[in-house]
């Protein structure tokens, strides 16, 4: 496994749409694999192949409602994702790695169902709500070439933020 470098907003990869993984392979896993070693590295919630600069269906998303788990436990690994159901409202901060230091207020939905495969082409679904759907959504926007600054309401200021967070 290989930490992976994060693009960052500017970087003309991020706009772009991703094309669907077909070939489930070593060259899957050495991706999947580095996208993790990173994600943990960076202290994210999730991450998507174009972050690393690689233009495939291909997204990590940390389960924040499954407690008492280590973060590797966590992750779980989502190819040619799509989101088949979601219902009701959140509003909330969000930020990413490839926007440091940028959080904004964004609407999501509160409940997300996924369907995709895994690194061996085995097609699954699974479910999220509160923070886990958001990053459901965050994630797959990235596949389609959307940051959330596109999507937030505003931009929080340094003042705000520290606000939001307790910090005075």
């Amino acid at each position: 496994m290989a930490l992976r470098i994060i693009h960052e907003e500017g970087d003309a990869v991020l706009l772009k749409k991703s094309r669907p993984v077909t070939d489930f392979d070593k060259r899957l896993h050495i991706l999947l694999d580095d996208m993790r070693e990173t994600l943990l590295n960076a202290g994210g919630v999730g991450l998507a192949a174009p972050q690393v600069g690689v233009l495939r269906r291909a997204v990590l998303v940390m389960d924040t409602n499954k407690e008492g788990l280590t973060e590797e436990e966590q992750i779980i690994e989502l190819v040619n994702p799509q989101i088949i159901e979601q219902d009701g409202e959140q509003t909330g901060q969000e930020g990413c790695l490839s926007v440091p230091g940028v959080y904004g207020i964004v609407t999501r939905p509160e409940h997300v169902r996924v369907r995709a495969q895994d690194r061996s082409g085995q097609t699954f679904e699974v479910e999220g709500t509160g923070l886990t759907a958001r990053c459901f959504c965050h994630e797959i926007d990235h596949l389609d070439g959307h940051l959330f600054t596109e999507k937030a309401q505003r931009i929080l200021s340094e003042e705000e933020l520290q606000e939001m967070n307790g910090e005075n």
